[in-house]
């Protein structure tokens, strides 16, 4: 066995090897850049070096950077987590050349599965159902608006070294492929030095199944189930779980083999996946086909652990130095149900722009994931459920940075429990304890997603965000009686903050009394509000319960039951922004004003500020770069019409005209950097 690894990663996934690595007595060594100078991985590893500035270009992919840095410390081997290096075949080879073992799959399987066009040949030679598409190279956008029509619209346009939901384009008629191909191209070159693209067909209600591989280097391959990832943003996967609710055994089983298949087609050994787009509109499961092979460990991978009991890492670790698997495909069982979310730096409630900054306050429901959660005294070793079923996998801090230079994920949120019904209600309660401040999150659109009727039901496809919110996030729907709870809270916290400012000394007379007596506006609606001991009246509703808040909490937990329903708990995050009180929970952010019964009618008379009119303005919405510039000045745009594409995140955004109109003035050139709301151009 090793004594001594270096991860050739950053953030949340560098300290998770650093978990199983302390585990099994294996020292780390971390490399970072000036970015993550301070960053939590950093400190977790037995050793760190510095390899450079903060562009992964001059850090984090260079290999030789990676390689000095072993020779440096003395590591015997390589964890590349996931992205960066670890399906590069150069950087494996270059490994191996300094006798530095490589902690993933051989060199050949790599080149195979990483190419996407060579990878469906191999993948239809080993008898693995594959979509139809067109598998060669495409010379231009001409050629491939020809390829389009052939196979048929809608069609997918993908880079072929692509991943992670980047250079990817959905094309529903001749003018997407048009408008979207150069783009795709350009995002696989910037991304993965690479712009071929390849186009096949999209399939109706897809689901987007994976199948888990693990093998050792002694011919033994395994399947370790599946896990749905159907829930995706712009091809990147929010939401996933296992196991699928819509895989039969008998699907199970058929997925398995032929995915094993594949991967002793390549020799294939280490930790993989295969994923497959099914079609959710053929009940018999039997219409899966192959999408691609990811020849390293997924970002998924928790979901997997807590149902098997598998930690995936060790077993990455282990087969690196030779061991044999100690458990046969019959050992593989399904231990109840995991489900993953993850916490983005976005703002849903700005069509999901990626937000970066700093975390001002980054409190979450509890510490990031070290180690397997004790039972008797003793550690229930592999099975990675954290505390309690819940578990945050993180790689952030409070006062640090998101940066722009990195992809914009805060955290993971993994929870377990028998069924997936409890497993979500573990996810709400979770995330109603998430407290993030200084940047867009979307931790609210996660509550809301866990519970949508639909999520419930287990009716997913990959285009469950754009059906159920096509005209945006804008809060989750929430219950009269949350409402109810909601407006009691909001007054019993008033009448609390009140109280204590009447406490302060050197008042000219006996300080008089608060009433119990409110009218609470919250929303677009009036209660009348009235507190007892216990309870409050709310509407001529009688709503028993109580609420932790104390002036200046941030945090705190509110109880409450009407009639004879269920008692509601909530976990509420809770701000007085002016004479408001902003309290978010269960997905929602809700405003309330909450006012003396005798003072309300005062409140109609004040005038409301009416914003100034932005709408001849293009205002860039996120901090990035600027690639392109579709119009000039004293061009005619019509609504809808691209009129600037901006990088960030590694993802290109084309912002559109909202009206029709006449360029009257360009502010920003091609390849300047931009600042949020920079304005980019002006309409007359």
């Amino acid at each position: 066995m090793f004594s001594k690894i270096l991860i050739a990663n950053r953030g949340e996934i560098a300290c998770r090897v650093i978990t199983t690595a302390r585990k099994m007595g294996i020292k780390t060594v971390a490399v970072y850049s000036d970015a993550d100078a301070r960053a939590p991985f950093v400190a977790m590893a037995d050793e760190a070096v510095h390899i450079g500035p903060s562009p992964a270009a001059e850090s984090y992919l260079i290999a030789d950077k990676i390689i000095a840095a072993c020779k440096q410390t003395g590591a015997e081997a390589v964890h590349p987590g996931y992205g960066f290096l670890s399906e590069r075949t150069s950087f494996a080879e270059a490994l191996a050349k300094e006798n530095i073992a490589f902690i993933g799959p051989p060199v050949n399987a790599i080149a195979a599965m990483g190419d996407k066009i060579e990878s469906k040949k191999l993948a239809k030679e080993a008898g693995v159902n594959v979509v139809p598409g067109f598998v060669g190279e495409i010379e231009d956008t001409e050629h491939a608006v020809r390829i389009s029509n052939e196979i048929g619209y809608p069609v997918m346009m993908k880079a072929s070294a692509g991943g992670g939901g980047k250079g990817m384009r959905l094309a529903y008629n001749e003018a997407d492929v048009r408008e979207g191909f150069e783009s795709v191209k350009r995002e696989g070159l910037n991304s993965f030095g690479d712009d071929r693209v390849f186009i096949e067909k999209f399939i109706l209600n897809p689901r987007h199944i994976e199948i888990q591989i693990l093998g050792d280097q002694h011919g033994n391959i395994l399947y370790l189930n599946e896990r749905e990832c159907s829930i995706q943003r712009r091809h990147q996967k929010v939401v996933e779980e296992a196991p699928s609710p819509f895989v039969t055994p008998k699907m199970r089983k058929a997925m398995g083999e032929q995915c094993v298949a594949l991967s002793r087609a390549v020799g294939y050994y280490s930790a993989g996946t295969v994923e497959l787009i099914v079609s959710g509109a053929d009940p018999t499961g039997e219409s899966f086909y192959f999408l691609e092979m990811n020849t390293r460990l997924q970002v998924e991978h928790p979901v997997t652990e807590a149902i098997t009991g598998i930690d995936l890492v060790e077993q990455m670790i282990r087969v690196a130095a030779g061991e044999k698997l100690a458990m046969t495909q019959d050992d593989i069982g399904i231990d109840g149900w995991a489900i993953e979310n993850r916490v983005y730096a976005e703002d849903p409630y700005r069509g999901f722009l990626p937000s970066t900054g700093r975390l001002v306050q980054y409190s979450p429901p509890l510490p990031g994931w070290t180690e397997d959660e004790t039972v008797a005294g003793k550690p229930r070793r592999g099975v990675a459920r954290g505390t309690g079923s819940v578990r945050v996998d993180d790689g952030v801090y409070e006062g640090g940075e998101v940066s722009r230079f990195y992809d914009p994920m805060i955290a993971k949120l993994i929870t377990w429990a028998p069924t997936r019904d409890e497993a979500a209600d573990l996810q709400i309660e979770a995330l109603d304890n998430f407290r993030i401040k200084g940047l867009g999150h979307n931790v609210d659109f996660l509550s809301a997603i866990m519970q949508h009727p639909r999520f419930r039901s287990g009716e997913l496809t990959t285009g469950f965000i754009a059906e159920e919110y096509p005209d945006g996030f804008h809060g989750a729907a929430t219950s009269d009686d949350v409402k109810r709870i909601l407006a009691a809270v909001c007054a019993g916290n008033e009448f609390t903050l009140q109280s204590r400012a009447r406490q302060i000394t050197g008042q000219l007379d006996t300080p008089q009394p608060v009433t119990s007596e409110w009218l609470v506006k919250i929303g677009d609606e009036r209660v009348e509000v009235t507190l007892g001991d216990g309870h409050a009246m709310v509407g001529g509703v009688r709503v028993d319960g109580t609420c932790t808040w104390r002036p200046g909490m941030v945090q705190a937990e509110a109880t409450g039951k009407i009639g004879e329903g269920a008692e509601h708990r909530l976990g509420l995050i809770v701000e007085r922004v002016g004479n408001q009180w902003k309290v978010t929970t269960r997905g929602a952010a809700h405003t309330a004003l909450a006012l003396p019964l005798r003072l309300a009618r005062h409140e109609s008379l004040m005038l409301e500020k009416v914003p100034p009119d932005l709408s001849r303005f293009l205002i860039c919405p996120m901090p990035g770069m600027l690639v392109k510039l579709h119009v000039a000045e004293g061009e005619t745009v019509q609504p809808g019409q691209p009129l600037a594409t901006v990088e960030a995140m590694k993802m290109e955004n084309i912002l559109r005209a909202e009206k029709e109109g006449v360029i009257a003035k360009i502010n920003a050139a091609e390849g300047e950097s931009l600042a949020v709301d920079a304005v980019i151009l002006e309409l007359e």
